[in-house]
């Protein structure tokens, strides 16, 4: 990493390996709108209470295995993951949440800081069209306490992701 990435992530609040990434993908100026916070940022629920934005606005990056495959799963803050939708649309068996030691070996962060991409390794991303009713969502940068804004369109574009309908029905 250059010094002026790692210059940057300290005054931005980002992770240094999310802001190299953003650098990389090309949206460096991204690095610059990363927002840190005293308090946590690690739940749907603390990021929009940090931001002053809807629940749905936050994007929850989650990792999932399929048939014991990592596959991560982008997901607005207010819907939950259906399991069973992800089996189908990636042909899978089984699929269940992650093991903490699994995100971490996987992404290189953190629960409650992974961020849509940049991640150490690279896996299959689905993410939920929900998404896609704002013009501007929130997601992690890497820490528990940054997150970062971006248009839905161009966060699925940055994570290589696939469009689908993966949310579980509301009641």
């Amino acid at each position: 990493m250059t010094t002026t990435a790692a210059t940057d992530a300290e005054d931005s609040g980002a992770h240094p390996r999310f802001a190299e990434a953003l650098r990389e993908l090309g949206p460096a100026d991204l690095v610059q709108r990363v927002r840190r916070f005293p308090d946590a940022t690690r739940t749907a629920t603390e990021a929009a209470a940090a931001v002053g934005c809807e629940l749905s606005q936050i994007c929850k990056s989650l990792i999932f295995a399929a048939d014991g495959v990592p596959v991560l799963v982008l997901m607005d803050g207010a819907s939950r993951v259906d399991l069973e939708l992800v089996r189908k649309e990636l042909g899978a068996d089984k699929v269940t949440r992650a093991k903490v030691d699994v995100v971490r070996e996987t992404t290189g962060y953190a629960i409650g800081g992974v961020p849509p991409f940049g991640h150490r390794t690279k896996t299959r991303v689905l993410a939920d069209r929900s998404l896609l009713e704002h013009d501007v969502v929130w997601a992690a940068a890497g820490t528990p306490y940054a997150v970062f804004p971006i248009a839905p369109k161009d966060l699925v574009t940055y994570a290589d992701g696939t469009l689908v309908d993966v949310r579980e029905p509301t009641s």
